[in-house]
């Protein structure tokens, strides 16, 4: 089984540049692991100013299964990117960790690794609204009405008018992260939607019984939403 390595990095400020290298460069944590089949890194993205703490950075690599988990911890650790890390340390005051699984109906499960690329890519930066959800009700119940309701709510929008696309479901693995908890990592296709959605209340009408809003209260009332872009050489977008 996939598994996925998710990060957030405290950087230091006047080391922002240096630290996306230590990620991008020849040498670095993308091109490393692109040596092997054990892993890739998908995403490197930042927090946008103005919508959280500063200086934040979350990546996400995609391990192939738990014995190759346990090879890249011990590389981390003892071995080849030993000093990777000790180098990137310096660059950033913590990092906050934690392995995740696709729920069932998630778009990103099982990866082909070694069909992922492992170079920089060449883009214009991409949104995502990575939102982190603590249900009141059992952790099962809440994954199940994503896929129920909000899944196909957001499947079925015109692409013309859609604001969010669900790239990947996630819940944290036994002994990682906080229980309950589920995370959603959401393409932002609409840059005009969404600055309606930071500009405005919800209205009425969209928060009435038996609509989305409604009925979400039924499972949750305590989530996280980080608004997040990628960089130009993110090997995902």
């Amino acid at each position: 089984m996939t598994l996925y390595l998710h990060e957030v990095h405290r950087v230091v400020g006047r080391c922002e540049d240096a630290f996306e290298a230590a990620f991008r460069d020849a040498g670095g944590w993308m091109q490393r692991l692109g040596e092997g089949d054990d892993a890739r890194l998908l995403w490197y993205a930042s927090q946008a100013h103005g919508t959280g703490p500063a200086y934040r950075v979350v990546t996400i690599t995609a391990i192939a299964d738990g014995s190759a988990w346990e090879r890249l911890a011990w590389s981390v650790q003892h071995g080849d990117l030993a000093e990777w890390t000790r180098h990137t340390d310096t660059l950033r005051h913590d990092v906050t960790a934690k392995i995740l699984l696709p729920v069932r109906w998630s778009p990103l499960g099982e990866m082909d690794l070694a069909a992922e690329r492992a170079l920089p890519a060449d883009h214009e930066p991409t949104l995502f609204m990575e939102d982190t959800g603590w249900p009141h009700v059992p952790l099962d119940d809440y994954v199940d009405f994503w896929e129920r309701d909000y899944y196909p709510l957001l499947a079925h929008q015109p692409e013309s008018s859609r604001l969010l696309e669900i790239q990947a479901c996630w819940v944290p693995a036994l002994g990682t992260g906080r229980r309950p908890e589920a995370v959603l990592w959401q393409r932002i296709h609409s840059h005009e939607r969404l600055v309606g959605l930071l500009s405005t209340e919800v209205p009425p009408e969209r928060r009435a019984p038996g609509t989305y809003m409604d009925s979400a209260l039924m499972y949750r009332d305590q989530w996280e939403s980080r608004l997040l872009r990628t960089s130009s050489w993110s090997p995902r977008w």
